[in-house]
């Protein structure tokens, strides 16, 4: 599988919890601005082609797209169909591939849905939070409830999938606060809903603020109860959890997102977006013996191929200030701040993370494979296989279920404590 992620930095405004690599100016210079940017992800398009194909890299036709920010949805739709549209006359894309962009209530109508509609969207993600205004105001953002349910109401009508992204955990929200703002969810009639612990970085708005003391910090046990209120509500309503984070309809899962968690191929577009590829084909060539981007940012888009001697995985990161990003397009050279090389130790450790997150669970011969592999490499660990025996302290702990065909899915309890059950399977592995 082959997934586009592109990310959209401008915001009308900077929510106080926010870190991401966001910006409201609507010119950040070299090309990077609102009215602009759609070509310039395009032209980065067309030097990632390239580079792929510099590297031995064919992708099979895009399975997923999916346009996150900041706010996608402060672009023109156009501007959004036109990008899309780039994807498809540059790799194609499958017939039946998801296509979704995360949405701004406040900016989106239902004339605005329909274009993306008409022009190949499949699904929006709403950015809901809360249905409380005071955890809104809290969480600094601008929209009502009402307009949440108007650009669901619109996307029903223009034969597009909704789903809705909610935060618990935020300053001076209750417990009933938090119900009702799931229950005002599930009422939407969406089949997808993402809930997410709030996160506090320190460099934030809101970070600030609780280190004044001006507001609480978020409490861990209170996050817990509201993580089992969602599940339970959820389960009730026939919304099944599927990665720890998300529930679902049966058959309206995020495909994009499960291709993350998978480890699929994906490219990523934008300021600071992050690409991975499992097999890279490195050359002897002196252009490109290095997939490293040189100082400065960006990677010549034109380096010979030569004679393949390395395949391995590879992880790379768009630089992250626009201005600087598109500088680097402007001199014809892939964006990238800089990328590396994915050790099979560090696959192992990735398969263990990524499975523990989801409800199909972690395929424990898989794993098992990917350790003789790793001890295969040209830097050995000390790693071990892990066994049915290992796993029997955390059943009786209520941590994980295994079932017949080996695949290891976290409870209710594990999906709590999942950095604890990771860290348990690293040390079984010894990574």
């Amino acid at each position: 599988m082959f997934e586009v992620y592109i990310h959209v930095p401008f915001c009308l405004r900077r929510c106080g919890y926010c870190d991401f690599n966001t910006y409201t100016a609507t010119d950040l210079g070299a090309g990077a601005s609102r009215g602009n940017y759609a070509n310039m992800v395009i032209r980065e398009m067309k030097l990632t082609k390239q580079w792929q194909l510099d590297h031995g890299i064919e992708e099979p036709p895009v399975s997923t797209v999916f346009f996150g920010g900041g706010t996608p949805t402060i672009l023109a739709a156009r501007d959004l169909v036109a990008m899309l549209d780039a994807v498809r006359k540059i790799w194609s894309i499958a017939p039946d591939a998801e296509i979704t962009t995360e949405a701004n209530p406040d900016t989106v109508n239902e004339y605005y849905i329909n274009e993306l509609a008409a022009g190949g969207f499949t699904r929006v993600s709403f950015g809901m939070q809360s249905a409380v205004p005071h955890v809104l105001k809290t969480l600094d953002r601008t929209h009502t409830p009402a307009n949440v349910a108007a650009g669901v109401n619109a996307a029903n009508k223009a034969g597009l999938r909704s789903s809705v992204d909610l935060i618990y955990g935020a300053p001076g929200e209750s417990l009933d606060d938090w119900r009702t703002s799931v229950t005002t969810a599930i009422d939407l009639g969406v089949n997808h809903i993402s809930t997410y612990a709030l996160t506090v970085e320190p460099t934030t708005k809101m970070g600030r603020q609780i280190a004044a003391g001006t507001l609480p910090k978020p409490n861990d046990d209170d996050e817990a109860a509201k993580y089992e209120i969602a599940d339970d509500l959820f389960a009730a309503a026939g919304l099944e959890w599927y990665e720890v984070s998300n529930w679902a309809r049966p058959g309206y899962e995020s495909q994009h997102n499960l291709g993350y968690w998978r480890n699929v191929d994906w490219a990523g577009l934008g300021p600071g977006a992050h690409s991975h590829y499992n097999a890279v084909t490195e050359a002897d060539h002196p252009q490109s013996a290095s997939l490293t981007a040189p100082a400065g940012g960006g990677c010549p888009a034109d380096a010979g191929l030569g004679v393949v001697s390395v395949s391995h995985g590879l992880r790379s990161w768009d630089i992250a200030h626009p201005r600087l990003w598109g500088t680097a397009i402007n001199e014809n050279r892939v964006p990238w701040a800089d990328s590396e090389t994915i050790t099979p130790e560090e696959n192992l450790e990735e398969l263990i993370m990524l499975g523990l997150r989801l409800h199909e669970g972690l395929d424990l011969d898989r794993i098992n494979r990917a350790i003789n592999d790793a001890g295969m490499s040209s830097t050995p660990q000390t790693l071990r296989n892990v066994s049915l025996d290992q796993l029997a302290p955390m059943v009786s702990e209520g941590l994980i279920t295994v079932s017949d065909n080996h695949r290891v899915v976290p409870t209710r309890r594990g999906r709590l404590l999942n950095d604890a059950v990771i860290e348990q399977f690293f040390d079984f592995v010894g990574v």
